[in-house]
């Protein structure tokens, strides 16, 4: 496992070092590490890391969300209103409408089993933009308008909702019922996600204003306290739906709220623990891509992607209608909420492990998501910010 961890950690940070140096974002280079290192080409990398990295790449989730939390200002999300809930929802939903219209005309698929691959490849991955969004908000880029504020929030909720979604599609594919209550788990899972993120942070800022003790102890106690929050999800799967990383950005926007000073602080901590978690991060979803998969997928799985791609752009499109948006960045919010990484590495392989028909060609199109969007996003956001955002 050491040696693992160690190749990982060097060849993600030379590769992201090499893309960097040659205009690209870095996470390219940490992907295409996670496949060359893979099962599926050298294997060089330890079963025991595999069976784990779901694991891995969860925790290097719960640093950026925190991270995120900490950086986001409720007074902006009130401020933005109906386009940042609105970015929450009819991004996805036009993006699996274009995959239900076009799936079964391009892969020959059937309606249900479109709406399946919709729901796989329509979550936008926090992981690619957080970190971009957040040196955003620190660089003063469209803060004026609070544009990185409404994509922070907006691919937040995102990922909750189709992760939902998709659960309640897998069902009734493999058992041909569905229940209107199901997609009641939706605004449940939000709303009590929230609601349970707020509380435990009041009790942190309580704590902390009480109890002096270093930041980095602080640090290990809001990580411990992210963690228990994810497995109080998975308790309570089931019987109550509460998404655990909503509750943690919640938490971490209270403490903000409540406590800017120290969050002010930990963001610095939790900057330094995102260098480690990142590599970790998109090397293990370069290993979870077959590249197989790439291999076999026709022009229909290209095409299908670039016209979802198409259907999500015109979801923000009209999400940010009746703001005072330029049309510049309107443009800059379109491109930049198009990534797709962490998720469909995470679910891409449920529909096959659940023995659906459609499983093979679900996978497929997930990892041409991620090989395709990943750094088209990435690329976007980098290169165009500073040309459509302006530095307040």
């Amino acid at each position: 496992m050491l040696t693992s961890i160690a190749l990982i950690l060097l060849f993600g940070l030379l590769f992201s070092f090499l893309f960097t140096k040659m205009k690209l974002p870095g996470l390219l280079g940490m992907i295409l590490v996670g496949i060359v290192l893979g099962p599926n080409v050298l294997n060089l990398i330890d079963s025991s890391i595999l069976e784990i990295s779901a694991d891995l790449r969860q925790i290097a989730l719960v640093i950026i969300l925190t991270r995120a939390g900490l950086s986001l200002n409720i007074n902006d999300l009130k401020k933005i209103g109906r386009p940042a809930v609105l970015m929450c929802f009819v991004p996805a939903i036009t993006e699996m409408l274009g995959t239900i219209i076009f799936a079964p005309l391009l892969l020959g698929v059937s309606t249900l089993e479109a709406a399946v691959m919709g729901s796989v490849i329509a979550a936008v991955s926090p992981a690619v933009i957080v970190p971009r969004m957040i040196k955003l908000i620190d660089e003063g880029y469209g803060k004026d308008k609070s544009i990185p504020q409404i994509i922070l929030a907006g691919a937040s909720v995102d990922d909750v909702f189709v992760i939902v979604v998709f659960t309640v599609l897998t069902a009734f594919a493999s058992t041909g019922e569905i229940s209107g209550t199901s997609f009641l788990q939706i605004p449940l899972s939000i709303v009590l996600g929230i609601l349970l993120g707020v509380i435990v942070g009041l009790c942190l800022v309580f704590f902390f204003r009480k109890v002096h003790i270093r930041d980095s102890v602080k640090v290990l106690i809001i990580l411990s306290i992210s963690f228990l929050l994810l497995e109080f999800e998975n308790r309570l799967e089931g019987v109550v739906p509460v998404s655990g990383l909503l509750a943690i950005m919640s938490m971490g926007i209270t403490l903000n709220q409540k406590y800017d000073v120290l969050s002010k602080r930990l963001s610095v901590k939790y900057n330094k623990l995102w260098l480690c978690a990142e590599v970790f991060l998109f090397v293990l979803v370069g290993i979870a891509v077959d590249i197989k998969y790439v291999f076999a997928a026709g022009v229909g799985s290209i095409l299908l992607v670039v016209v979802a791609l198409v259907f999500r752009m015109t979801g923000v499109f009209l999400s940010l209608i009746k703001t005072d948006l330029s049309k510049k960045e309107r443009i800059f919010c379109m491109l930049s909420y198009t990534p797709k990484a962490t998720v469909q590495a995470a679910i891409g392989t449920m529909p096959l492990a659940m023995g659906l028909p459609c499983g093979s060609i679900v996978l497929t199109v997930a990892v041409i998501s991620i090989i395709f969007t990943a750094p088209f996003g990435a690329i976007c956001i980098d290169r165009l910010y500073k040309k459509m955002l302006t530095k307040e």
